[in-house]
C-alpha cells in the first residue's frame, strides 16, 4: 500500500542543506511528500521500492531542478499610494535624507495609508504579492510602519493577515511602529517611543496581529536608546525582534540587535567589526537589501567579507516598499546580490531559502529540502542552479508546491 501522497522523479535537487557542495546537490534525485511534509529525499537509485507502489501520485519532473521555495524575509508590502515623484527628485540630485527632512519619504506614504481602509490596502498589495508568488515565493514577511498610529498600524497588520488567508502564501507579520516620527509627535521622539512601546505594541500583540517587532535605528529614524526601549517591550511580551540597522550610518544598531538575540539585522552597509562579531555570537542573520542599495544609488557596499569572516549568515530580500525599493522580484534580487554585492550564486540562493527562513525564525521548518520539513519547493527549467542568479528578468519557474500541494504551474 502506498505510504506517500506524492513522489517527484527525474529531478536534480538543490537541497541547500549545509555540507558537501554549496547547493547540496542530489543529481538524478527523488522527493516524496506525505501530509504536507517532505517524507523522503535522495537519489532515485536509493528509493526503497517501485515508485507507483510507494506513492499515490507520481510526478515526472522531466529533468528540471528542484529547490526549496523562495522566502522574502523583509518587505513593506502593505501600503497605499506611490512615490514615483520622489524617485524623480532623487535623480535630480536630492538625497534620501533630503527627501525625508522635506516632509516626503515615509511620511508621504503615511498620509496615503492612513486614508486607506483595509479593503483598499489589500487591493493595493495584491499585485505586488502576486508578482512575488509568480516567482516561487511561498513565505513573505510583511511589516507595518506606514500608519504610525494605533488604528492604521493594526489595519496594516490585519490586511497582511488577510493576504495570508486569501493567497497560497505563509505571511509573517512584523510590527514596525517605530519606523518614523509622525507629524503629530514632531520634536517629541521620546513621547512617540513611549506610545509605541507602552500602548501600540501591547495592543497589536493582544489582537494577535504581530509575529515579530522591528525598529528603524538610524539618524533619520530612532536612536539606539529609543530602539532599545521598543526591543525591551517586545521581549517582555515574548515577541522576537529585528532591527533596520546601519543603512546610512553606524548607530550601533547591529550590536544592539544581537544583545536582544534578534532574528536579523537588516541593510548593514555601515556595519562595524564589533557589530559583525556580536551578530555572529548571537546567531543574528544579516539581511541584505540590494534593491534599496540600487534604487538609492548608494556607493557603500555591505561588508560581505566581514560577514563571511565572522560566519554571519546572509539572507537576501526585496525590501519591497514605495520609497527606496519598489521591487517585486526576488529573482532580480538574487542577481543583484551577485552583481552588486559579489555574493556567489550559491550564497544568493541560500539567502532566499535557508538563511531567509532563519531570518524569520522558521529555519527548523523551511528553507531546505530535508525529511520532516514543510514541503514547500519549486521546480525550475534550468540547466544548473546558477542560472537563477545569471538570467536578468527571466522567470524559469515551472511548478510551485506549497505544503505538498501544487499551487502554481
Amino acid at each position: 500500500m502506498a505510504d506517500w501522497d506524492d513522489l517527484w522523479l527525474d529531478a536534480h535537487l538543490a537541497t541547500m542543506v549545509p555540507g558537501g557542495d554549496a547547493y547540496g546537490v542530489i543529481a538524478n534525485g527523488a522527493l516524496a511528500v506525505r501530509e504536507g511534509r517532505i517524507a523522503w529525499v535522495g537519489a532515485h537509485a536509493d528509493l526503497p521500492g517501485a515508485p507507483h507502489a510507494l506513492a499515490r501520485r507520481v510526478h515526472d519532473a522531466r529533468g528540471t531542478w528542484i529547490t526549496p521555495a523562495l522566502i522574502d524575509c523583509h518587505t513593506h508590502l502593505v501600503y497605499a499610494g506611490d512615490r514615483a515623484a520622489e524617485f524623480e527628485m532623487r535623480l535630480e540630485g536630492a538625497s534620501y535624507e533630503d527627501v525625508a527632512r522635506a516632509g516626503g519619504g515615509i511620511l508621504s506614504t503615511v498620509r496615503a495609508t492612513r486614508a486607506a481602509d483595509e479593503d483598499a490596502l489589500v487591493a493595493a498589495a495584491t499585485p505586488r504579492l502576486e508578482a512575488l508568488l509568480s516567482e516561487g515565493v511561498t513565505v513573505v514577511e510583511i511589516k507595518s510602519g506606514y500608519g504610525l498610529d494605533l488604528d492604521t498600524e493594526a489595519r496594516m497588520l490585519a490586511a497582511a493577515r488577510r493576504l495570508g488567508r486569501d493567497f497560497p502564501v505563509t505571511v509573517v507579520t512584523t510590527f514596525l511602529g517605530a519606523h518614523a516620527l509622525p507629524p503629530e509627535y514632531a520634536g517629541r521622539s521620546g513621547d512617540y517611543i513611549a506610545f509605541v512601546a507602552d500602548r501600540a505594541l501591547p495592543e497589536v500583540h493582544r489582537q494577535g496581529l504581530a509575529d515579530a517587532v522591528d525598529v528603524f535605528c538610524e539618524r533619520i529614524g530612532f536612536s539606539a536608546a529609543e530602539t532599545e526601549r521598543v526591543l525591551a517591550a517586545a521581549r517582555a511580551l515574548g515577541l522576537p525582534v529585528k532591527v533596520h540597522a546601519e543603512q546610512l550610518s553606524d548607530q550601533g544598531g547591529a550590536a544592539l540587535a544581537a544583545r536582544y538575540a534578534a532574528l536579523s539585522a537588516d541593510h548593514l552597509e555601515y556595519l562595524s567589526d564589533e557589530g559583525a562579531r556580536a551578530m555572529a555570537a548571537a546567531g543574528t542573520v544579516a539581511v541584505l537589501l540590494p534593491g534599496a542599495f540600487y534604487t538609492l544609488r548608494e556607493t557603500r557596499l555591505p561588508p560581505i567579507e566581514l560577514l563571511r569572516r565572522h560566519g554571519v549568515p546572509i539572507a537576501i530580500a526585496t525590501d519591497c516598499n514605495p520609497g527606496s525599493s519598489p521591487v517585486t522580484s526576488l529573482l532580480l534580487m538574487i542577481n543583484m546580490a551577485c552583481t552588486l554585492f559579489r555574493l556567489t550564486p550559491a550564497e544568493a540562493l541560500a539567502g532566499v531559502t535557508r538563511e531567509a527562513a532563519r531570518a524569520l525564525g522558521l529555519g527548523a521548518e523551511r528553507g531546505t529540502l530535508a525529511t520532516g520539513k514543510v514541503a514547500d519547493f519549486v521546480t525550475w527549467d534550468i540547466a544548473r542552479p546558477a542560472e537563477l542568479a545569471y538570467r536578468v528578468g527571466a522567470n524559469p519557474r515551472r511548478q510551485v508546491v506549497r505544503t505538498g500541494t501544487i499551487v502554481g504551474a
